[in-house]
C-alpha cells in the first residue's frame, strides 16, 4: 500500500494547494462557454490521457475538443508514420494542430505537459496567446523548473499561461525510490487528472450558480445517452468533433 498512501496524500496536498488556481481555470471556461466557445485540451504522450478527462467524456462538457498530434494524421491526411516520439519535440507541428482544429476566437485552452518543454507544446502555447485565448497549463512546477527548455525561444509551458495547475509530481514523476538509484511509479496522470475533472466540475457549478444549464455529456451506456448527447452536440456542429 506504500505507492497507494503515497498518490494519496499528494492528491490531497494537489487539491487543497491548487484551490484556487482551479478556480480561476474554471473561470475562464465559464466565460468561454458562455461565450459559445470551446475548451480546446492538448496533451501528448501520457498527457493525451488528461486530455481525454476533459475533452468528449461522460459527465464532461460537450463543447470541448481533444487536441493531439495524431490530428496530423487524422485530420491532415498525413502517413500515420509522421507519429513518432520525437514529434513532441517540433515547434512545426504546433502550427499544424492549431489550423486543422475548428478554433474560435472565443475558444479557451487547456495545455498537458508535465514537463512543459517539449517544442511542440511551448508554440502551442505562444500561438494560443497571440491569437487571444485564454491559456491554462496543467504541468509539474518542480519538473518544469528543473528542465531546460527544447523551445528555441528557451521558453516553457508554465511562462506562457494565464493559469498555471501543478500537478504536485516531482522530478521524474515517480515517487518510489529504486535500491542504489532511480525511482518507480508515476503519479502526474493521477495528479493531473483530478486537477481536470475539478476544474471541469467547478465550471459546471458556476453554470447552475447563474441559472443556466450546463451542456453535459452522459455516458452512453445509460438508457437516452445517445438521444441527450447528440441532440447537445447539433448545438456545437462544426464546432466539435469526436475522432479516435
Amino acid at each position: 500500500m506504500t505507492y497507494a498512501s503515497k498518490v494519496l496524500d499528494l492528491a490531497q496536498q494537489v487539491a487543497q494547494s491548487q484551490a484556487d488556481r482551479v478556480s480561476e481555470a474554471s473561470a475562464l471556461l465559464v466565460g468561454s462557454i458562455r461565450a459559445d466557445g470551446v475548451v480546446n485540451a492538448f496533451g501528448s504522450g501520457h498527457s493525451e490521457a488528461i486530455a481525454m478527462e476533459i475533452a468528449g467524456r461522460a459527465g464532461g462538457l460537450v463543447p470541448s475538443n481533444r487536441l493531439s498530434p495524431r490530428d496530423l494524421v487524422l485530420y491532415g491526411g498525413q502517413p500515420p508514420s509522421v507519429l513518432t516520439p520525437e514529434l513532441e519535440r517540433d515547434p512545426a507541428v504546433a502550427h499544424q494542430i492549431y489550423d486543422l482544429a475548428p478554433v474560435e476566437p472565443q475558444d479557451v485552452f487547456v495545455l498537458i505537459s508535465s514537463s512543459g518543454v517539449n517544442g511542440a507544446v511551448v508554440e502551442l502555447a505562444t500561438i494560443v496567446k497571440e491569437r487571444g485565448h485564454p491559456l491554462i497549463a496543467l504541468t509539474s512546477v518542480e519538473h518544469s523548473t528543473r528542465m531546460t527548455s527544447r523551445h528555441p525561444s528557451g521558453g516553457k509551458l508554465l511562462d506562457l499561461a494565464d493559469v498555471v495547475l501543478d500537478n504536485g509530481a516531482p522530478y521524474g514523476d515517480a515517487i518510489l525510490d529504486l535500491p542504489g538509484g532511480g525511482s518507480y511509479g508515476a503519479v502526474s496522470t493521477i495528479t493531473s487528472a483530478l486537477l481536470a475533472q475539478m476544474v471541469v466540475t467547478e465550471a459546471v457549478d458556476a453554470l447552475v450558480a447563474l441559472g443556466e444549464t450546463p451542456p453535459i455529456y452522459l455516458s452512453v451506456n445509460v438508457t437516452g445517452g445517445d438521444e441527450h448527447n447528440k441532440a447537445l452536440e447539433s448545438r456545437y456542429t462544426g464546432r466539435i468533433r469526436r475522432g479516435s
